[in-house]
């Protein structure tokens, strides 16, 4: 057997040896960047409940809603962010297509934009600074009646780790 500057070699046995290992480091690689469990909790907007994972570290909202094939009715999830400033999200591996809504420190709508699935090329940026955003199923928050200047009401667990 020929040397090899690659980690597998050329006879057969170590080709699927190597294509199991390179799976299974593709695979822990994705677990790694995308936690699969986040904490949730209950927020209400006009007496419409909602179930949302909470993304309030960088990597949770790096992550966000992508690599998922569907998000299950009246779930979403919520970004909480440290600080309150302008916020842009995309659609980088993100195959729902989904609405934001921006709010303020108090929970007021301010924004709501429509986003397709893996748009890459184009942002959506918030109009004011943003404390919180909420993503859910596209088409959610028009079919509920829901506008610029509702309040959403947050259930959020005492303690969370917001950096």
């Amino acid at each position: 057997m020929r040397p090899s500057l690659f980690l597998c070699s050329y006879s057969l046995r170590p080709i699927r040896i190597c294509g199991v290992s390179l799976i299974l480091i593709a695979l822990s690689i994705r677990a790694m960047a995308c936690p699969i469990e986040l904490p949730t909790a209950s927020v209400s907007i006009k007496g419409h409940p909602l179930t949302v994972e909470l993304a309030t570290t960088p990597g949770a909202r790096v992550c966000g809603l992508s690599h998922r094939a569907e998000l299950p009715q009246n779930q979403g999830m919520l970004f909480i962010f440290a600080d309150l400033r302008p916020r842009h999200f995309w659609m980088k591996d993100t195959f729902i297509p989904l609405s934001i809504a921006y709010l303020d420190d108090a929970g007021r709508i301010f924004s709501i934009q429509d986003m397709a699935p893996l748009q890459t090329d184009k942002h959506f940026p918030s109009s004011l600074p943003a404390a919180y955003a909420l993503e859910v199923n596209q088409g959610w928050f028009h079919s509920r009646g829901i506008h610029v200047g509702d309040v959403v009401e947050m259930q959020l667990p005492l303690v969370l780790d917001i950096r």
